[in-house]
Parts: structure tokens; C-alpha cells; sequence
């Protein structure tokens, strides 16, 4: 892991004591119908024993939310901070949820062994050449007929909270996490043999699903 992810990682281990309370300040009653639509997106409904694999999982919302909606799932949470997982294990009531340190770069995990992959607001923050491999790795991973599904921010359009928000894209490297929120699924399109856009219902999330 580079110098940078380290130093990124370091980060996330100490926000991961806030990070729950910002979101709900942050997304209010906009967090659970969010969750809600990438679960659903999923489609897997007519899965018996679904596998599902949450990259970036955090303190462990999505994941867990699949867990609540399949629990006869396989589902597994994977993040490079100690401090996120130690906050989504004390979330995991049910013990169901794997949740498992590593670097989303390189996954421990054979190829198509997950029906969805999923990385939820996220992906920006993985720079050039760690988010094209994290793409690879999520495509290898997935199973032929399953979906990767990454949903990132909406760019708000009212004037001050879009200011606010490319504060927080040059926090992250402005250049390279704006081209990234900027291109739509075009970048996707290179790596994925079908690519689609849909809009969450509160208007303030994107998901592109990716097919193999």
C-alpha cells in the first residue's frame, strides 16, 4: 500500500468514530430510501444463497442492509480501515455479516464468486491507477450474470452546497476526482461490457450498474 493510502487509511481509522453521525446529518431521511435502491438494484430476488461483496464498506450500512433484506446471503463487507470495521462489527447483531480488512486494489477472493459487488459513494476517493485496478479486480470477481453497481454523489446544483462540495473533491485531489464525478459512464464503459445510469429516488446519488 502506498505512502498516500496509508496516510488516507490513517484518516478513516480516526473518522470512523464520527462517520455515522456525520452521514445522518448529512443524507437525514435521504440515507435509508438510498440503501433501499442499491439493495434493490441488486436483483436478487430469485437468488437462494446470494454472495454479495460491499467494497468500501465503512461502518457497514450497505452491507447490512443487505443482510436485513437476504438473510440466507452470503454477504461480506471489505475495507482497508481497521476503525470502520470495528464500527460495522459492533453494527453486526446478527454475526452474519464477514467483514474483512484489505486493500480494494487486490481482493482475496477467486474469480466470480459474487452475484452483486457493490461500492457505494466511495470510488472517487481511489486515485488513477488503485481505482482502475479496484474496477478490475470488482469485474473479476463478480459472477457473468451478476452486477458491479457503484453509486457516487450527485453535483448538487444549488451554488453553495455545490461550493461545498468541490471543496470536499479538492480535499480528495481535486483534478483526478473531478474528471472522475464529471465523466458519467464513459470511463466504465472501457471495462464493462454493459453500462447503465439511473438516478436515486431522492435525486442526490447516481448508480451505474456494470455487467461482465
Amino acid at each position: 500500500m502506498t505512502q498516500l493510502r496509508t496516510g488516507r487509511r490513517k484518516y478513516y481509522d480516526i473518522f470512523s468514530n464520527f462517520y455515522d453521525a456525520f452521514i445522518r446529518m448529512h443524507s437525514r431521511k435521504d440515507e435509508d430510501d438510498t440503501r433501499g435502491f442499491l439493495v434493490d438494484a441488486a436483483h436478487l430476488e430469485n437468488k437462494t444463497a446470494p454472495r454479495v461483496l460491499d467494497i468500501c464498506c465503512g461502518t457497514g450500512s450497505v452491507i447490512l442492509t443487505f443482510d436485513e433484506r437476504y438473510p440466507q446471503a452470503v454477504a461480506v463487507g471489505y475495507d482497508f480501515s481497521h476503525g470502520m470495521l470495528r464500527k460495522a462489527q459492533e453494527k453486526n447483531l446478527t454475526g452474519r455479516v464477514i467483514f474483512i480488512e484489505g486493500d480494494a486494489a487486490w481482493l482475496p477472493f477467486a474469480d466470480d464468486s459474487f452475484d452483486a459487488v457493490t461500492c457505494s459513494h466511495a470510488l472517487y476517493e481511489l486515485k488513477g491507477e488503485t481505482r482502475q485496478l479496484a474496477l478490475a479486480e470488482m469485474k473479476r470477481v463478480v459472477r457473468p450474470d451478476g452486477y458491479v453497481l457503484l453509486m457516487e454523489h450527485e453535483i448538487p446544483s444549488h451554488p453553495v452546497v455545490k461550493f461545498l462540495f468541490y471543496i470536499r473533491m479538492m480535499s480528495m485531489g481535486s483534478k483526478d476526482a473531478r474528471e472522475f464525478m464529471q465523466g458519467g459512464t464513459k470511463p466504465l464503459k472501457k471495462i464493462f461490457s454493459r453500462v447503465a445510469l439511473s438516478h436515486s429516488r431522492s435525486g442526490k446519488s447516481k448508480l451505474i450498474s456494470c455487467r461482465k
